[in-house]
């Protein structure tokens, strides 16, 4: 198990070096000088070339690439360009992290129970009318993006029925269990577009584990439905539905930038947004980076999840 980690973990590193050399040759191409960005076309010459300095943005693009790379490591990324080298970076991404972390894990809590007990429950019941509309309502829920969903949650349950908040953002003091009534409308535009893969996995592990000759066995050694449902065929059906978990969270991201936008919620989806509109290149490289360690980190838990429940994957993958 110890070399299976550090496989994983030395993976994690490589991945991650090439994610921030991508990010820095992207945000590098992207046309625009820095400080006549953040400080607008009236600006004196001198004013932004003071700002660019202050900031960096006239350093060799070699300098800044190893800049860039040892900030990965110690995840300090340093000033805003936005403040004028004034704001450190984490002030504005930290916060906006836990807003979207908080509208992630509300989905998820919704999405992911739904979704394996409806793929659980067509797999039981293959090719009848209840798995044939699970099958047919997952595959069209998954090619609405989401947020076509969310505007059409939006103008059917916020405004037309008075259901929910159509501004996602909570009140200064809002209690825990207050967030939900403004989190709920979005969180579930994302569990509508996420519920079809997962419940379609989900089925055709339990389907394929249903079939299996190690069922038989179990059923033919008088083991009880419960038993061989627990034991046999849920610990080898799963593998596949966690990797679809896993792979999620980073599509998750992708889809909740429409989602924070339609609901004007203030997440580091709209952090991201607004830092590739203004330039603001450090922001959106501690973004893109953290982004990319909280799906690292979520492929190596289901890396261990699935190694637990198969130690055939764990022993071929420490060879």
């Amino acid at each position: 198990m110890r070399r299976f980690i550090l496989q994983r973990v030395v993976s994690i590193i490589v991945t991650l070096w090439l994610l921030a050399t991508i990010v820095f040759a992207i945000v590098n191409v992207l046309p625009g000088n820095v400080g006549r960005k953040v400080l607008g076309p009236l600006a004196q010459q001198k004013d932004v070339d003071r700002l660019n300095h202050a900031v960096g943005a006239d350093r060799p693009l070699i300098r800044q690439y190893f800049t860039s790379l040892r900030r990965m490591f110690t995840f300090d990324f340093g000033k805003t360009y936005k403040s004028g080298g004034k704001t450190p970076v984490m002030d504005i991404v930290l916060p906006a992290l836990g807003r979207s972390a908080k509208l992630a894990v509300l989905a998820f809590v919704i999405t992911i129970p739904i979704s394996i007990g409806a793929g659980l429950y067509a797999a039981r019941r293959q090719d009848k009318f209840a798995d044939r509309a699970i099958v047919t309502t997952g595959l069209s829920t998954s090619a609405i993006p989401e947020f076509v969903t969310a505007t059409m949650l939006l103008a059917v349950f916020a405004y037309k029925l008075g259901w929910g908040k159509a501004f996602a953002d909570p009140r200064k003091g809002t209690s825990f269990f207050g967030q939900f009534e403004y989190l709920i409308l979005p969180a579930l535009a994302m569990a509508i577009a996420y519920f079809g893969y997962i419940a379609r996995m989900t089925r055709s592990g339990v389907i394929s584990a249903l079939q299996a000759d190690y069922t038989r066995t179990a059923v033919m050694k008088g083991l009880t439905p419960r038993q061989v449902m627990w034991r046999h065929i849920l610990r080898n059906a799963l593998a596949p539905t966690i990797v679809v978990i896993s792979t999620q969270v980073g599509y998750l991201i992708g889809g909740i930038i429409g989602v924070e936008k339609v609901f004007n919620y203030h997440g580091l989806g709209s952090t991201m947004l607004s830092a590739v509109n203004t330039h603001d290149i450090p922001i959106l490289q501690a973004s893109v980076l953290i982004v990319g360690v909280i799906y690292m980190v979520a492929s190596l838990v289901a890396d261990l999840l699935i190694a637990v429940l198969n130690p055939r994957v764990r022993l071929e993958g420490a060879r």
